[in-house]
């Protein structure tokens, strides 16, 4: 079930209440946005991450800018929330969530063109609360489908993170791990640490933990070491975009994974809902890849860790081609190759 104790994201009446990811697990602490200025902050700022998470905040952030533009023209509203869907939407590049959940609440603004100003606030508010809910329904749907993949007694690779933390509640590869968990107690999990901004160390291993869920943390370099020993049966991880032929976008260092993982004839899973689906890119050289300060590469928890001067860089994603991946966990089903067609018809379903 969902984690009542943990929300990542949550609107309570007034304000958009995010828990602040960058001071996990030291810190439990949740930052209260009343502006949607300050929302798409903590989303640059990855105070809250995740792709279906950021959707989330996204939506919320919309509706409390619905809610604070002050105007009695209509016409006026819809411009100034036309403005504002743009500014929420280019927060972060590279996760279709976002996109996804601005379009659906702009079309609210479209598809109710008579309406007042104090419906159209009312009908965004609600919109932006059943993304949220229905993120939840998905996740656990996708756990139900994905646990199915999960070999019995199997050991598990997972990358970055994609728990609670990065959705609404529950998880998509985290929620695969925690529902075949659920059916089978006796499979354990490697985490790696994922540099640079160590989303596998600071924050699957602490929800993992949390769920006791066996685990155990790697460095980014030791995910190969493990496969040759045969030490791993099978990865799952996590995706932000995924182009209509499986091409997928994930956190930085998954295409290294993906690869070892296909050298070692290890099966390879994406866990994500359908929404992180971009049918309108026909393969993932089209996805926009963000590239984020240097110094999360020089510096460590503020403190410098390379020679000052040097030269960094930091995309903050890679694509791992269709070729290297086993199967598409959704919550319609686990999409398989080819992808192509596939995708296609879970879109439709």
């Amino acid at each position: 079930m969902p984690d009542q104790w943990l929300p990542p994201i949550k609107w309570d009446g007034d304000a958009v209440a995010i828990l602040d990811q960058r001071v996990l697990p030291h810190r439990e602490k949740f930052l209260y946005c009343s502006t949607p200025e300050q929302v798409i902050n903590a989303i640059k700022t990855m105070a809250i991450r995740g792709a279906p998470a950021v959707g989330v905040a996204g939506a919320l952030a919309l509706a409390l800018g619905a809610r604070s533009i002050r105007t009695e023209d209509p016409k006026d509203f819809r411009r100034k929330f036309s403005r504002l869907c743009t500014k929420v939407k280019n927060a972060r590049p590279t996760g279709a969530n976002l996109g996804w959940a601005v379009e659906r609440l702009y079309s609210i603004v479209v598809e109710n063109p008579g309406a007042k100003i104090a419906q159209l606030q009312k009908f965004i508010l609600a919109e932006a609360n059943a993304i949220l809910k229905e993120d939840v329904a998905v996740n656990l749907q996708m756990g139900k489908w994905g646990r199915e993949v999960v070999p019995k007694g199997a050991r598990i690779l997972t990358y970055c993170n994609a728990g609670a933390l990065a959705t609404a509640d529950y998880g998509t590869a985290v929620g695969v791990i925690r529902a075949a968990f659920e059916a089978d107690p006796t499979i354990s999990v490697y985490s790696c640490e994922t540099r640079p901004f160590l989303q596998g160390a600071r924050l699957t291993v602490f929800e993992l933990m949390r769920a006791g869920i066996p685990v155990t943390l790697i460095t980014d370099n030791a995910a190969g070491s493990l496969m040759s020993r045969g030490m791993i049966d099978v990865v799952i991880v996590g995706a932000d975009r995924i182009a209509a032929n499986g091409d997928t976008a994930n956190k930085i260092g998954t295409y290294m994974v993906a690869v070892l993982a296909w050298t070692h004839s290890i099966p390879f899973y994406i866990a994500a809902p359908r929404s992180t689906i971009d049918q309108g890119l026909q393969d993932g050289t089209g996805i926009p890849i963000e590239q984020r300060d240097p110094s999360e590469v020089t510096h460590l928890n503020g403190k410098r860790i390379a020679p000052q001067g040097v030269s960094a860089l930091n995309p903050a994603f890679d694509v791992t081609p269709n070729k290297y991946i086993s199967g598409i966990i959704t919550e319609v089903g686990v999409l398989r190759k080819p992808f192509a067609k596939t995708i296609r018809g879970a879109l439709q379903a």
